[in-house]
């Protein structure tokens, strides 16, 4: 069946899960921008355990904004902050140093909005790992949609997936294993083998 959901910064595992599990996929598009949550936000692992890395962005909770309108700010080198997170964080796992330099698109280009960098997040992706997903934006904004899956709260920071399956991560040996992180975690421990993790998995959670 058919889904929607929100393009997000990197998104975790279980973004991924129901984009394979479904048939066409809706990115959410015209909707109103909430702080606090994934659309700005990924989680990865690093030396200390979780850590979040959070996109700048221009936004007043006063007076609302449609998520697609919403400008990243970028005065405080947070792309360089980033990448050096990621470096330092899986430098040492199996595929890093494959993908690595496919990703550096996405922190040196200065985007304009969180919707465009998200967008070419999710591209660059799927490329990476030959994934085929038949996604299109939404036309209008429906609270209860018609015929799709309603996938928008796993965009928020506080939705828990239910058990997904243990893979090996740099940093297991010290903090044990963290469920649900950035695809990117994922990606650099299992390389191939994420397109079949990600088919293994079911998508049941709470908020």
């Amino acid at each position: 069946m058919d889904c929607i959901l929100h393009p997000t910064y990197f998104p975790n595992i279980a973004h991924f899960t129901a984009m394979l599990s479904a048939g066409k996929v809706s990115f959410e598009v015209c909707d109103n921008f909430q702080k606090q949550s994934f659309r700005n936000r990924t989680e990865i692992y690093g030396a200390n355990g979780k850590l979040a890395l959070t996109v700048p962005v221009t936004y007043s909770q006063k007076n609302r904004q449609l998520y697609k309108d919403v400008k990243i700010a970028n005065e405080n080198n947070w792309q360089q902050i980033h990448f050096k997170s990621l470096e330092s964080a899986y430098s040492m796992s199996p595929f890093f140093e494959f993908y690595s330099d496919d990703l550096k698109p996405l922190f040196n280009t200065n985007f304009k909005y969180i919707l465009d960098l998200n967008l070419m997040c999710f591209d660059i992706l799927i490329t990476l790992m030959d994934l085929n997903i038949d996604v299109s934006p939404s036309k209008t904004f429906e609270k209860t949609p018609k015929d799709k899956i309603d996938y928008r709260p796993l965009v928020n920071r506080n939705f828990v997936p239910d058990e997904l399956t243990y893979y090996t991560q740099v940093f297991t040996e010290k903090h044990g294993f963290i469920s649900n992180l950035s695809i990117l975690d994922l990606l650099f421990n299992e390389g191939p083998n994420t397109e079949l993790y990600l088919k293994k998995q079911s998508l049941t959670g709470h908020a």
